[in-house]
C-alpha cells in the first residue's frame, strides 16, 4: 500500500503548491494598491512570521498596541503569505509585507525601529534578531503554565514583558544567571482591558457558560486538549438544560493532528446547530471568530483547558473550571494556579449541570480564585495594565536613547548589514 500512501502525499503537495500560488496572487493585487508605508515614521514593530493559522497570537495584541501607537508608531512585519493577506484585511495597524530578508532589510532602513516585539518563538524571529541598536522584546501571546512559559527561549530576547508575580516564579526555577530585575518586565494583562464586542445573542435568564478548548497537542506531555474526553458530554448537558447557554470557541487548530478530535468537534458544532433549531430562543453559540475578548466578559462560567486561555479568563475574574487532562503524560505544573484551580475531570463531564451548581455555592473557591488573580496578574482594575504595559514601553524607549547616545560615534542606528547570501532569503510558505 505504499504506493497509494505516495500518491497521496503527491496529490496533497500540488494541491499544496496550487493553494500557496492562490495566495501570493490575492496578496499580489492587496499590495499593488496598499499605501507605502511613510519613511522613518514607526518606532515600534511586531515581528509576525506566522501564517493564518496562528493569526490568534497576534489579534490579541492588536488594542494593547492600538492604544500603544498613539504614542509610539507600530508596525508590524509579516513574513508568510497567508498570514499577511489576513493582516492586510484586519489589521487596525499598517503592515509591511517582508518575505525576503532583503524586503526586511529594506524596512528595517528606512524606519527607525527602537523594539522589535515577538509575540511567539518562531524560529524564524533569529532572522529579525540578527539587527541590533534596538531591543527585541518577547511579549508573548498569553500567560499560561504550560512548559512552552519556561523555555529558556526567553534568554534569546533583550527583554521580556510578562504578566506579574506568577510569570517570574515560573522562570526563576528554570533559568539560569538571568537577570530577571532588569530583563522581565511584569505588566499584567493589557488585554483584559480591552474585554469587548458585539454579543452574538440577546441577554436573558440564562447563565452563559464559555466553553473553550484547545487543540489535541502534538505529544503526550502537551496533550491537554479536552474536545474528545470531555467535550462532547459536557456539551450535551449543558444543551440538555435550559437554564443555560453555551459559547463554544475551540481552538483555531483542533484536529489538525488527530482525526478522532476532529469528528468530536464536529459533533459538538452540529449538536449546538440542532439544539438552536430545535428552541430559537437557546441562542447557543459556535464562535470561530476573530475576536477575543467579549466571550471572557460576558461569560458567568468558563471551562477551560490548559492553555492561555485559562489565564486570559483569570484576569476577568469570574468563576472557570479546569478540564483535568485525560492523558497521564501531559506536564502540569503543581505550584502555580494549577495546584489550586477547580478541576473538571472527565467524569465530571457527563454530569456537568450538579459540578456547575456546586462551584456556584463555593465561597472558599471564589476567595482562592481572587488571591492567584492578584499573584498571576496585580492589579486588575480597568486600565491598570494598558498603564503599565506603556510604562514599560516609556523605559525601553528612554534605554534605547541613553545606548544610542552612547554608541553615537558608530553607524546611524537605522543602518543594517546586508546578508545577500542568507540561505533563508526565501519564505519557507
Amino acid at each position: 500500500m505504499g504506493w497509494m500512501n505516495d500518491a497521496r502525499l503527491g496529490v496533497n503537495a500540488v494541491l499544496s503548491l496550487v493553494q500557496q500560488r492562490r495566495i501570493r496572487g490575492v496578496l499580489s493585487r492587496k499590495l499593488a494598491v496598499a499605501p507605502p508605508l511613510p519613511v522613518g515614521h514607526f518606532r515600534i514593530a511586531v515581528y509576525f512570521a506566522d501564517s493564518d493559522v496562528n493569526m490568534y497570537q497576534i489579534r490579541q495584541w492588536y488594542k494593547p498596541l492600538v492604544e500603544l501607537s498613539k504614542r509610539w508608531p507600530v508596525v508590524i512585519l509579516s513574513r508568510n503569505p497567508s498570514g499577511a493577506n489576513v493582516l492586510l484585511d484586519e489589521s487596525p495597524l499598517p503592515v509591511a509585507y517582508v518575505r525576503r530578508v532583503s524586503d526586511l532589510e529594506q524596512v528595517i532602513a528606512e524606519q527607525e525601529i527602537r523594539l522589535v516585539f515577538y509575540v511567539n518563538q518562531n524560529t524564524r524571529n533569529f532572522q529579525m534578531m540578527r539587527y541590533g541598536r534596538r531591543w527585541h522584546v518577547f511579549i508573548n501571546h498569553g500567560e499560561s503554565d504550560k512548559i512552552y512559559m519556561t523555555t529558556n527561549q526567553f534568554k534569546a530576547y533583550d527583554y521580556s514583558l510578562v504578566a506579574g508575580d506568577a510569570a517570574l516564579a515560573r522562570l526563576t526555577k528554570v533559568l539560569w544567571d538571568y537577570d530577571f530585575d532588569k530583563r522581565a518586565i511584569a505588566i499584567g494583562r493589557p488585554q483584559a482591558d480591552h474585554y469587548s464586542g458585539t454579543l452574538p445573542y440577546t441577554p436573558d435568564h440564562r447563565q452563559v457558560v464559555l466553553y473553550a478548548p484547545t487543540w489535541e497537542g502534538d505529544r503526550p506531555s502537551a496533550e491537554y486538549g479536552s474536545i474528545a474526553s470531555h467535550g462532547v458530554a459536557l456539551v450535551r448537558g449543558l444543551l440538555a438544560d435550559s437554564r443555560y447557554r453555551l459559547v463554544y470557541r475551540p481552538h483555531p487548530r483542533s484536529g489538525v493532528v488527530d482525526p478522532a478530535y476532529r469528528r468530536a468537534n464536529a459533533e459538538i458544532i452540529r449538536a449546538i446547530g440542532a439544539a438552536n433549531a430545535a428552541d430559537a430562543t437557546a441562542q447557543h453559540v459556535y464562535d470561530a471568530g476573530a475576536e477575543l475578548g467579549w466571550q471572557l466578559a460576558a461569560a458567568d462560567l468558563a471551562i477551560v483547558d490548559i492553555s492561555a486561555m485559562v489565564y486570559d479568563r483569570l484576569a476577568s475574574g469570574k468563576p472557570l473550571l479546569i478540564t483535568k487532562p485525560s492523558q497521564p503524560a501531559a506536564e502540569i505544573d503543581t505550584d502555580g494556579f494549577l495546584s489550586d484551580c477547580e478541576w473538571l475531570t472527565e467524569s465530571d463531564a457527563r454530569s456537568i449541570v450538579p459540578r456547575l451548581e456546586s462551584l456556584a455555592q463555593d465561597v472558599a473557591a471564589s476567595n482562592r480564585l481572587a488571591a492567584w488573580v492578584r499573584h498571576y496578574f496585580g492589579d486588575v482594575a480597568p486600565g491598570a495594565a494598558t498603564a503599565r504595559f506603556g510604562a514599560a514601553v516609556e523605559t525601553l524607549m528612554e534605554r534605547w536613547e541613553e545606548h544610542a547616545a552612547l554608541h553615537a560615534r558608530d553607524a546611524a542606528p537605522g543602518r543594517v548589514l546586508a546578508d545577500p547570501g542568507d540561505p533563508d532569503d526565501e519564505d519557507n510558505g
